[in-house]
C-alpha cells in the first residue's frame, strides 16, 4: 500500500471531525445561538449521563471475552505510561515557562490527558471504511475496533477524574490561599508580640521541675478522654479524606458502562441473553446501541462549541502555549513508538495491527476535552483552558492526519 493512500485514509477522519466540529462553532454563534452556554450545558449532561455510557458498555459488551482480555491487558498500562510521561514532560514545561499558579495543574493535566474518548470514537470507525485502510475487513475492523476505543475512554476517565482533577484541584487551592486578604500586619504583629509577653510571663510564675499534676494541669499521660479526643480527629480526617478523594468523580457514568460492559461481556450465562441475533433479552443490546450512535456526532458539535470561547478568551503566555503543543504533538507520539515497539518486541502485545494502531493514537491525541469541564468546576484558568484547547485542536488537522499517516504504516 502507498504512503499516498494511507494519508488520504488517515485525513479522511481528520476532515470528518473538522466539518462536523466546525458545524458546531458556527451553531454556538451569538447570531444564530443554537449552541449557545445553556444548550451546551444540556447536550452535554445528556451525552455524559446518557449516550457515553451506553456507547461504551455496548461496544465493551460485543467485543469483551476472555480471550480477548489476554490481549487488552496491555492498553490501561500503555494509557498510564502516557499519563506518567506526560506529567513529567509537563512538570518540565513547568520549570521553563514558570507560569501562575493557578495555571500549574492546568499544563499539566494538558500535557497528560489525551483525548482517549472521542477522538478515536471518531477516528477509528471512519479509518476501517476508508478502502486504503490496512486493516482488513471493514465490518471486522469496526467492531474490534469501537471496542479498544471504548475501553480506551472508559480507563481514559478513570485516570482523568481521579488524577488530573486533583492535580487542577490542589493548584486551584494554592492560587486561592496566595490571594487570601490575611491580616493587617500592624494588628498582626502585634496580636504576636502581646502573646509572646503572656506566654513569658505565665512561664514566670510556673515553677521549674514541679510535676503539672500538682499545679492542677493535666496530665501527660494517655487517658480515656485523649482517646476518644483522638479517635474523633481520626473520624473527621477520614471524613475530609473520602470528600477530597470524591468517589463519585471516580465512578462517572463511562466508568459504569465499562464495568457493565465487562459484566455482560465476560459472564457467558448473561452474554447469551444479551448478545446475538437470536439471543432472548437482545432488545437490550440493541437499546444501547441505537443510543451509543448518538453519543460520536453530539460531541464533535459540542467540542465545535466550546471551541468558540478560544476564539473570545484572554490572551495566554505563548511559551506556555508552544510547549504543550510540542509535548503532546511531538515528544509524546515519539515515545509512544518506543513503548509500543519495545512492549511488541518483548512479547506483551500481539500482532493485531489494528491494536497496535489504536496503542501508538494514544500517545498523539489532543488534550482532553473534559479538562475544560474540570477548570469551569474550579474557577482556575477556564479562558486559559479555551485558548490553549483552540489552538490544539486547530494544529491537531495536522498532528493527527500525519501521525496517523505513519503510524498505519508502522503496523502494516
Amino acid at each position: 500500500m502507498g504512503l499516498l493512500d494511507l494519508f488520504v485514509a488517515a485525513s479522511m477522519p481528520v476532515l470528518k471531525v473538522l466539518l462536523v466540529t466546525g458545524l458546531g462553532l458556527i451553531l454556538a454563534l451569538d447570531r444564530i445561538d443554537l449552541l449557545g452556554d445553556d444548550a451546551r450545558k444540556h447536550l452535554n449532561n445528556i451525552v455524559f449521563f446518557v449516550f457515553s455510557p451506553a456507547l461504551v458498555s455496548s461496544n465493551l459488551a460485543k467485543t469483551i471475552t476472555y480471550e480477548s482480555m489476554k490481549k487488552l491487558w496491555f492498553m490501561p498500562f500503555n494509557i498510564l505510561i502516557t499519563f506518567i510521561i506526560g506529567s513529567i514532560l509537563g512538570w518540565a514545561v513547568l520549570q521553563i515557562t514558570r507560569p501562575s499558579q493557578h495555571l500549574r495543574g492546568l499544563v499539566v493535566g494538558c500535557c497528560a490527558a489525551g483525548n482517549l474518548g472521542n477522538m478515536l470514537l471518531i477516528i477509528i470507525p471512519a479509518v476501517c471504511k476508508e478502502k486504503g485502510s490496512p486493516f482488513g475487513d471493514p465490518g471486522i475492523c469496526h467492531t474490534y475496533g469501537m471496542g479498544y476505543a471504548s475501553l480506551s475512554m472508559a480507563v481514559g476517565a478513570i485516570y482523568l477524574w481521579s488524577y488530573v482533577y486533583n492535580i487542577v484541584r490542589i493548584s486551584s487551592s494554592k492560587s486561592t490561599k496566595e490571594v487570601e486578604i490575611n491580616d493587617p500586619p500592624a494588628s498582626r504583629s502585634s496580636r504576636e508580640g502581646s502573646i509572646s509577653q503572656l506566654g513569658t510571663s505565665t512561664e514566670s510564675l510556673l515553677p521549674s521541675k514541679v510535676p503539672p499534676e500538682q499545679l492542677g494541669l493535666p496530665s501527660t499521660r494517655f487517658d480515656h478522654k485523649t482517646q476518644a479526643h483522638l479517635g474523633t480527629k481520626l473520624k473527621q480526617y477520614m471524613e475530609n479524606l473520602s470528600k477530597k478523594i470524591n468517589l463519585k468523580t471516580l465512578l462517572a457514568p463511562s466508568t459504569t458502562g465499562a464495568i457493565a460492559g465487562f459484566i455482560v461481556g465476560l459472564v457467558p450465562q448473561i452474554r447469551k441473553l444479551m448478545i446475538g441475533d437470536v439471543a432472548p433479552l437482545r432488545v437490550i443490546e440493541n437499546s444501547a446501541i441505537l443510543l451509543g450512535d448518538g453519543a460520536i456526532p453530539l460531541l464533535t458539535l459540542i467540542m465545535g462549541g466550546n471551541l468558540l470561547k478560544g476564539l473570545t478568551g484572554s490572551g495566554i503566555q505563548k511559551s506556555l502555549l508552544v510547549g504543550i503543543i510540542v509535548v503532546r504533538y511531538i515528544i509524546l507520539p515519539l515515545i509512544g513508538i518506543v513503548a509500543v515497539k519495545g512492549a511488541i518486541r518483548l512479547g506483551l502485545v500481539q500482532h493485531d495491527p489494528l491494536y497496535q494502531f489504536v496503542l501508538l493514537l494514544q500517545f498523539a491525541l489532543p488534550p482532553a476535552m473534559n479538562i475544560g469541564t474540570i477548570t469551569q468546576l474550579f474557577g482556575a484558568g477556564e479562558s486559559e483552558c479555551s485558548v490553549i484547547m483552540l489552538w490544539a485542536y486547530a494544529l491537531a488537522s495536522i498532528s493527527l492526519t500525519l501521525w496517523t499517516t505513519f503510524f498505519m504504516w508502522l503496523v502494516a
